[in-house]
């Protein structure tokens, strides 16, 4: 093989790894409690109830969230947290990736994500390690 012809099949396959995205950090279920019970940021807490005894005022709207990771696959769990209202267009649960069909949503997040794609995975992370108790 010629040497123009190595250098072009080197920088063809070298190409791909020179444009790709910094790999994500892991997802951390700690990170993921923290804005699930976080009143500014995602507040889960103000419809959810959650295994968290030392979070006292927690709603009772939407489903409680113990048992969560036996009851939805992380890819459910993401889906429900990420686009609520694909599930189901009535409810009143925000998509946190989205920033359109918001309804009830306070004006400073009216217009952005209410969560990164980083902190919907944290959440997600969270999320999955609520399992029922074992007999």
């Amino acid at each position: 093989m010629k040497p123009a012809a190595v250098a072009a099949l080197g920088l063809a396959l070298a190409a791909p790894a020179l444009v790709l995205p910094p790999p994500a950090a892991a997802a951390d279920p700690e990170r993921g409690k923290a804005l699930a019970v976080n009143r500014q940021k995602g507040f889960c807490l103000l419809c959810h109830a959650a295994p968290i005894p030392e979070e006292r005022f927690q709603g009772d709207i939407g489903p409680d969230l113990a048992g969560a990771g036996d009851r939805w696959s992380p890819a459910e769990l993401r889906e429900r947290v990420a686009h609520a209202r694909t599930l189901n267009p009535a409810s009143v649960m925000p998509s946190y990736a989205q920033t359109h069909h918001r309804r009830q949503v306070g004006a400073a997040w009216r217009d952005r994500p209410l969560l990164t794609e980083a902190e919907i995975d944290d959440v997600v992370a969270w999320l999955a390690t609520l399992r029922a108790p074992r007999p």
